[in-house]
């Protein structure tokens, strides 16, 4: 599973539907032991916390094992291997295997020469695709639907691998709107501007936050990915002008009714004081990354979580 491109509407609806069953396992009310005797490994090539240990978790509360590698300085790719030689070998070891990658259409490189199935957790500056589902789903709980709604995106749009993938995945539903606010540097790659208009989904972009969170259910707020740039000081202070916080949701009288989403981690892009507004979901958005992760995995084996 290496890209979004591979759900359709029906099966985000079924994955979904799972989803809300591995809820229950999720918070402890009845044990699973679908996925019993199964390996998966995580091959972490960048760093993580969440994403990692939210894969790990979902395949323990499936009953199975998990194994992890999380530096390559560690790994035989430090000694020159090739990112193929390696998967060939640890594709002997797992019943899956997830992979993060710092280049950009190394999970597809991956899933060429595997014959387990190789789940796409971020690579490079492509698609997190497991993020979007997640994010997705959130939506899903906080606004109780998809269709037609208005969500806006905000911050380093140009390397922002969940935006990337959400903004694919929304074109799967009708009436979706989609604003995009960013420094012109850091704006949507064209290609992705391009498939989008393609797929029938409105979108616009525009130069600030307080025109951006206006007429939107959603915000979508994402940090500066500062590792990807020669001089991170250079594009923080690009950003700088699309920090969101209470004040400015509060001025555009926004504070109550609108779902506010990051990814996470949040670094200067979101203030502390969203925390306590109704629609600060980010928390309950990284929690939902273990059933949505457990529902693909029952996907990927074929088997039921009960």
């Amino acid at each position: 599973m290496v890209s979004v491109s591979q759900f359709d509407r029906d099966r985000l609806e079924r994955l979904y539907q799972v989803a809300g069953v591995c809820e229950r396992i999720a918070a402890g009310e009845t044990v699973s032991r679908a996925l019993a005797g199964r390996l998966l490994i995580n091959l972490f090539f960048e760093p993580s916390t969440r994403t990692r240990l939210s894969f790990g978790s979902a395949f323990l509360r499936l009953g199975g094992m998990v194994e992890s590698t999380v530096d390559e300085s560690f790994s035989s790719m430090a000694k020159g291997e090739t990112l193929e030689d390696t998967i060939r070998v640890i594709d002997g070891y797992a019943d899956a295997i997830v992979l993060r990658h710092k280049e950009k259409g190394a999970a597809a490189r991956a899933a060429a020469v595997a014959t387990r199935p190789v789940i796409n957790a971020g690579d490079g500056p492509g698609e997190h695709p497991t993020q979007a589902l997640l994010d997705l789903y959130t939506v899903l709980k906080e606004r109780g639907r998809i269709d037609g709604l208005h969500i806006a995106m905000v911050g380093d749009l140009l390397n922002g691998r969940t935006v990337h993938s959400l903004s694919k995945l929304l074109g799967r539903f009708e009436g979706v709107r989609i604003t995009f606010a960013s420094p012109s540097i850091l704006a949507m790659p064209p290609a992705l501007l391009e498939e989008l208009s393609a797929a029938g989904v409105s979108w616009r972009t525009v130069d600030s936050v307080d025109r951006a969170v206006g007429e939107a259910d959603v915000l979508y707020v994402t940090r500066l990915q500062a590792e990807r740039f020669a001089d991170p000081a250079a594009a923080a202070q690009q950003i700088a002008h699309f920090v969101v916080s209470r004040d400015l949701l509060e001025r555009a009288g926004r504070s109550q009714d609108l779902t506010i989403l990051h990814p996470l981690p949040r670094v200067f892009d979101l203030s502390t004081d969203v925390d306590s507004l109704p629609g600060a979901a980010y928390f309950r958005q990284a929690h939902n990354g273990v059933p949505i992760r457990m529902a693909l995995f029952c996907d990927l084996f074929g088997v039921d979580p009960l």
